[in-house]
């Protein structure tokens, strides 16, 4: 991953090959925000009027590339959008500051050393630079600059991709200052599992499926400490995880269940993490049409997010015990698929009919909702890519957030909103539960189409243990993203939640949610 660096240095005395400043969008034009003082000074105090000579206006995302002026040590120079001008006393929004560096960095892909001097005025403000420059320079290859020899020779010819950005030299902060550190320290640990996540979500589902998943987080466990378990096919059948088993029997991959824990020695309480991890979805019998397919091997997004969660937890050595759960299934048609119509028996021991075989992660998550509270943990999240109905309420940028308890799903909205993480609460309207009613079963998988985000949360509470706080969420629209990268966001696998899920870890562990 791209290193990062607190420089010692000032902007006009650093060595690098480009020096990244921000500008905003003033009632008059592009001004140049703190951080760049030295820089404008190059220029002869003309650098907003050149930038707005370019026509530059300092909105959001926007970034201009200028060469360098005598007085500054870097070839180029990079001013990047701020937005808005902040009211008077006022500091840029952190959010505003994580997304502008994400945006140079992508600008930036190629350069071996980059200093970021935007405005810094404090250790919130340092760190938000730090993720999105670095989410900014990620980019998925594991699969690219093969044997091909004609993209061998492309390659050669610069034709090729891209690497990402090697280094970020973060000016502004202060290098000797333990706060500082530390804030560097958590932004590379929360922004390398969020890599993680992205690099699970983004690969192929002939190589990523249910065994495939579980072995890399075996392997992780080993490097941090995490106790991890493992439940096969065998086990699941033994358990009487009816869920889990009737996704998965469809696919030659069997599903699996996977514990991780992380525990600390000092903790009092204890956060359950529980992922949909469809590492692909046809849809099973109840297939989905074409044009809906290709993506589907994002289904596991929710997963990657627990899983990335609980690492994260571990190398920031929380003050909390976190345990994520990973309900793991390749949804597929085959002659041994569960069609719709039959009836599975969930390890809750309620019984299921299943109307729509694509109506499958909440069948999964249920199974895993019902295991975990099993622990008697003192909150349980769920993370899922569950439901298109989620998509057309709120857009792909947007997650919704359900709970059995008001003040949790408060605390859930308040910190994503504090990460950067867009969502917003959403009821779970009693009235919604009786379309789920079953003839045949106790309750059936699927419910009023109007709503269906809803229904899908109404039926996923029926598996949380009583007296426990929950809270789902649906991130079905920002977890893949198909269009061109902005800000920080790649094309592809996003790292949706991780660091809402990071941040709740942390208020867990010290007793702070509100």
């Amino acid at each position: 991953m791209t290193a990062l660096t607190l420089s010692t240095a000032g902007a006009a005395t650093l060595r690098a090959d480009a020096l990244v400043v921000g500008v905003a969008k003033g009632a008059k034009g592009p001004v140049v925000a703190p951080g760049a003082e030295a820089v404008d000074k190059a220029f002869d105090g003309k650098l907003a009027t050149v930038l707005e000579t370019l026509g530059a206006s300092g909105a959001e995302g926007e970034v201009t590339k200028l060469p360098a002026p005598a007085g500054l040590k870097v070839p180029v120079v990079i001013a990047v959008g701020l937005g808005s001008v902040p009211e008077k006393d006022a500091a840029f929004d952190a959010e505003a500051l994580r997304r502008a560096a994400g945006s140079a960095s992508r600008a930036l892909a190629g350069s071996k050393k980059a200093g970021f001097a935007l405005p810094v005025a404090s250790v919130e403000d340092a760190e938000a630079v730090a993720e999105g420059a670095l989410l900014g320079a990620y980019a998925f290859t594991a699969y690219q600059g093969g044997e091909d020899k004609l993209a061998s020779k492309d390659k050669k010819n610069g034709n090729g991709p891209k690497s990402p950005l090697a280094e970020v030299a973060l000016l502004g902060a202060k290098p000797r200052d333990k706060a500082f550190k530390a804030a560097a320290e958590r932004a590379v640990a929360v922004v390398e599992e969020i890599n993680r996540a992205r690099d699970l979500i983004n690969t192929p589902p002939n190589d990523l499926y249910p065994e495939s998943f579980a072995a890399v987080a075996m392997a992780a466990g080993k490097e941090h400490g995490i106790k991890v378990q493992v439940f096969d096919e065998k086990a699941l059948v033994k358990g009487g995880f009816g869920g889990l088993l009737g996704v998965g029997q469809g696919s030659t991959h069997g599903p699996r269940l996977v514990r991780l824990a992380y525990t600390h020695p000092k903790a009092e309480k204890t956060l359950a993490l529980v992922g949909k991890g469809i590492t692909y979805d046809s849809g099973g019998i109840s297939l989905k049409p074409a044009g809906h397919n290709e993506t589907m091997k994002c289904d596991m997004s929710g997963a990657a997010a627990v899983f990335a969660t609980v690492v994260a937890a571990a190398r920031l050595g929380l003050q909390v015990n976190v345990t994520g759960w990973l309900a793991l299934a390749e949804n597929m048609p085959s002659g041994n698929a569960t069609r719709p119509g039959d009836v599975l028996r969930m390890y809750s021991g309620k019984t299921v009919e299943v109307l729509n075989t694509d109506a499958e992660g909440r069948l999964v998550l249920g199974d895993a909702l019902t295991r975990a509270s099993e622990e008697k943990p003192d909150a349980i999240v769920d993370v899922a890519t569950l439901t298109g109905a989620m998509v057309l309420a709120l857009g792909h940028r947007t997650f919704g957030i359900m709970a059995n308890d008001d003040a949790f799903r408060t605390s859930i909205h308040e910190i994503a909103e504090e990460v950067g993480e867009a969502s917003w609460p959403m009821p779970l309207p009693a009235d919604l539960r009786k379309g789920m009613d079953s003839p045949t079963a106790d309750i059936a998988n699927m419910g009023e189409r109007m709503g269906g985000g809803l229904v899908a949360g109404l039926f996923l509470k029926e598996f949380v243990g009583e007296g426990i706080a929950w809270a789902h969420l649906d991130i079905a629209g920002p977890a893949y993203h198909e269009g061109a990268p902005y800000g920080y966001t790649p094309k592809g696998g996003t790292g949706s939640a991780v660091r809402t899920l990071v941040k709740l870890a942390e208020r867990t562990a010290t007793g702070d949610l509100g």
